[in-house]
């Protein structure tokens, strides 16, 4: 078996093959175009069946490499960058270029036969395309707010809602209208401005969100019936979890999740320790569900009871940590349940 590794970039990317020991066979660099990639899978060719491609998993860089290849019925698998890394501190070659990338890619992947595959999922990039945008917005919508309140501050102090939202249509209605009333300023007018800004950034970020409401109901509703998982967050999981299919189960999920816990015990005593790897965006869907269940959901605290009763030198860490290794596992079945009504109904 050869295996493929790619090192995208915007302009060009690098591919070096391997053989099973992991020896170095050719490498190969090109163009990030249609012809590029063209040149690619024929340069590739030679090694054709008994073929797998490995790329470095980076957002919005691989993408049309990736679909170039799995359109044309390539075996492709991400990895990830910090496991590149690793691989590449253990290499004999020193120093960092895109060949020597390349070559960590490929060798990681053969070390690690258990990797997610890469498959085409349009529903899932569209809302990843969706919720990634609508954090973009709130993110420049607060910023916003924070300038906009150092303005209020030196305007009048009794403007500054402190710890109200100024989110709302109608605070930010009733705000625009005071700051008309005050005498003509340059802070004046750019206070005027932000809260315009916040205004239109507001009517944004709800148009994204009813249309996330109308994919995420058709296409997860499992996800959804999940107690603390709303229409934004079932959007997150579904997006970055890109299709449950190339997952071979719960446990390779929780890996890619991050939340599978990591082992550090010698002897006896059996002790486990935060898992820092993984996506970090679904990481945080499922500790906000979590937090979520823990506040409202009975069976989530009756869970952690149960766990910490059994474990009485845990800490409160450690059982958020199960509660949330439990959870991957719910979340799992769930996009599960969703990926068979989704075959059912195309069949």
């Amino acid at each position: 078996m050869v295996v493929i590794g790619i090192d995208p970039h915007k302009s060009s990317h690098t591919a070096v093959a391997v053989d099973e020991t992991g020896r170095k066979l050719a490498q190969q660099t090109v163009p990030a175009t249609p012809d590029g990639l063209l040149r690619l899978r024929t340069w590739a060719s030679a090694w054709h069946p008994g073929l797998r491609w490995a790329v470095e998993d980076g957002r919005g860089i691989a993408g049309r490499l990736v679909a170039t290849l799995i359109g044309h019925g390539a075996s492709v698998v991400w990895v990830p960058p910090k496991l590149m890394a690793k691989s590449r501190a253990s290499a004999r070659t020193r120093g960092k270029s895109d060949p020597i990338d390349a070559l960590a890619i490929a060798r990681a992947a053969l070390r690690e036969p258990d990797l997610p595959s890469a498959h085409l999922d349009p529903a899932a990039l569209d809302l990843r395309l969706l919720t990634d945008r609508r954090d973009y917005l709130i993110t420049r919508r607060t910023a916003a707010i924070n300038q906009l309140r150092w303005h209020l501050h030196d305007l009048d102090p009794a403007l500054d809602p402190g710890k109200a939202s100024l989110t709302g249509p109608r605070r930010l209605g009733a705000l625009t209208a005071t700051l008309a009333d005050l005498p003509h300023s340059v802070r004046r007018d750019l206070a005027l401005d932000l809260a315009a800004d916040i205004t239109a950034l507001g009517r944004q970020i709800a148009r994204l969100e009813h249309q996330l409401a109308q994919r995420v109901t058709v296409h997860a509703p499992a996800l959804l019936a999940i107690v603390g998982i709303s229409v934004v967050t079932a959007a997150k999981i579904v997006g970055e979890t890109a299709g449950i299919a190339r997952f071979r189960s719960s446990s390779a999920y929780a890996m890619h999740a991050g939340t599978a816990p990591i082992p550090v015990w010698s002897g006896n005593r059996h002790r486990y320790r935060l898992n820092r790897g993984g996506n970090r965006q679904l990481n945080t869907c499922v500790h906000r569900v979590a937090i979520t269940q823990l506040a409202h959901h009975q069976p989530a605290r009756d869970y952690r009871a149960r766990w910490t009763e059994k474990r009485p030198q845990a800490s409160a860490k450690a059982a958020l940590r199960a509660l949330k290794r439990h959870l991957t596992n719910a979340i799992y079945q769930a996009l599960l349940t969703d990926h068979q009504h989704q075959l059912q109904a195309a069949t």
